[in-house]
């Protein structure tokens, strides 16, 4: 078997250790930013030949060689190597191979530490673009579904306890915000991370007469990097995109949560669709959640993507070191996971029938309307303390008698306040208690109303 010359093989006199190269290797991994490496090399052959460090021609060469290259990838039919590496030593080799010793002046002037550098980059801001293009999407999703069911209440629950009855649209909308803010953090980051690393060299620069800002404008970045170290050795971008993928996926886990207890018998608020659940080997009568819990647990690996890397980079002299090679695994994972979470959701949310009657019957139950009393004490001029203690002696015979505040006789409830009219019941009354709350960002109808047609604007 013929073994592959090295490209930076000259001083040594032994073989790699097999084992080495193997544990060395990141081609498994790597070849995911083949176009990014291509796309890199194409902008830095050009700028070459632009500054008369290579000749049109070969720059002409070696860009054609490239695409050739580009196109076999995208075939399929490109052979990787792992004694070449990673993937950018496995296109400098085959362009060599392809279109001779030209194929060697394309690294003039750079190194891997400034190609792969900006190849990530490449990938990041791509991949950036595409999830806040999915995100803005699933919002637009909740918002419909939220003006679909825009009469439905459901309980509202802290401690995952019935609190106070909402619409089921204003806790859509809540997500709407989660997935807003993700979206916003994707967006904002890219920006920061549309910074060039070519043309940085190893870490100190380079003697070549090359230009930075033209390498930048061919490859549509903002500018390039102002210091070369930093150049190399930021990881920051990564980094970013890692927490930006670990807080949307906490989003998911929680929406995943919350469909998971919702769907269950107890529960019964909504049926998910066949087509994004599973059944039971055994029990016939099972329809499984699986896709939520998937959601719910693969949250795990977006949150030790970040830490994983951060960890790497804490202790890192500057600049380049080979530790840095693990940072592409986990934000590839990360990023096919956050995808996969958004599409599932774009796809399963419009599918889910929600069961209104179960909503309300839950909402009105646990004494959810408690606060509402109090609150129309108050408005009676009982000092809101004194209100609270009222409605919860109410409560206490409620509980006694077996039954909700509303069932409870006018005449009960004189006995514990001379305040209380028969006025009482329509503001005990489940809709009265969801309409009451018309503050700014509330549950109320005519709110939750004006926050979707604002939501919709976004969307025109």
């Amino acid at each position: 078997m013929t073994t592959k010359k090295r490209m930076w093989g000259g001083r040594f006199q032994e073989e790699t250790d097999k084992l080495v190269q193997e544990f060395n290797a990141s081609i498994e991994i790597d070849q995911v930013l083949a176009l990014q490496d291509i796309q890199g090399s194409i902008a830095h052959a050009t700028m070459l030949a632009k500054q008369n460090i290579i000749s049109d021609e070969e720059a002409k060469t070696i860009i054609n060689g490239l695409n050739t290259i580009q196109s076999d990838i995208e075939a399929g039919n490109f052979a990787w190597s792992v004694e070449l590496e990673d993937v950018h030593m496995n296109i400098e080799a085959e362009l060599t191979n392809r279109i001779g010793a030209v194929g060697g002046k394309l690294h003039t002037a750079r190194s891997r530490n400034d190609q792969v550098a900006t190849d990530f980059r490449l990938w990041c801001r791509e991949e950036n673009a595409i999830i806040a293009s999915m995100l803005h999407e699933l919002r637009q999703v909740l918002v419909e579904l939220a003006e679909e069911n825009l009469g439905a209440i459901m309980p509202g629950y802290t401690h995952l306890q019935v609190a106070q009855p909402v619409l089921f649209s204003h806790h859509l909308l809540a997500y709407f915000e989660m997935f807003s803010r993700d979206e916003e953090r994707f967006i904002a980051s890219g920006k920061r991370m549309n910074i060039s690393p070519l043309g940085a060299g190893a870490l100190a620069g380079t003697g070549f007469n090359i230009d930075r800002e033209y390498t930048a404008k061919l490859l549509e970045f903002e500018s390039p990097a102002r210091n070369s170290l930093d150049a190399v050795s930021d990881r920051d971008f990564a980094l970013e995109f890692l927490s930006n993928s670990a807080i949307a996926m906490m989003h998911f886990s929680r929406l995943s949560e919350e469909l998971i207890l919702w769907s269950s018998q107890e529960f019964g608020f909504v049926r998910l669709p066949d087509s994004h659940t599973t059944g039971s080997s055994i029990m016939p009568q099972k329809k499984n959640p699986d896709v939520s819990e998937l959601v719910r647990g693969t949250t795990g690996r977006a949150y030790g993507n970040l830490i994983g890397l951060l960890t790497v980079m804490k202790g890192l002299p500057l600049t380049y070191n080979k530790d840095m090679q693990e940072d592409k695994e986990g934000s590839f994972d990360s990023a096919k996971t956050l995808r996969t979470a958004i599409q599932l959701h774009i796809d399963m949310l419009p599918k889910i029938v929600i069961n209104k009657e179960r909503m309300y019957h839950a909402a009105g139950r646990a004494y959810s309307n408690a606060t509402d009393l109090a609150d129309y004490l108050a408005k009676k001029g009982l000092p809101f303390r004194e209100a609270h203690e009222v409605v919860g002696q109410l409560v206490a015979i409620g509980i006694n008698k077996g039954c909700d505040l509303q069932d409870l006789s006018l005449d009960e409830m004189k006995g514990v306040s001379e305040l209380i009219d028969d006025g009482v019941f329509e503001v005990l009354e489940l809709t009265s208690v969801v309409n009451a709350r018309t503050s700014y960002g509330g549950t109320a109808r005519s709110q939750v109303e004006h926050q979707i047609e604002l939501a919709k604007k976004i969307f025109i």
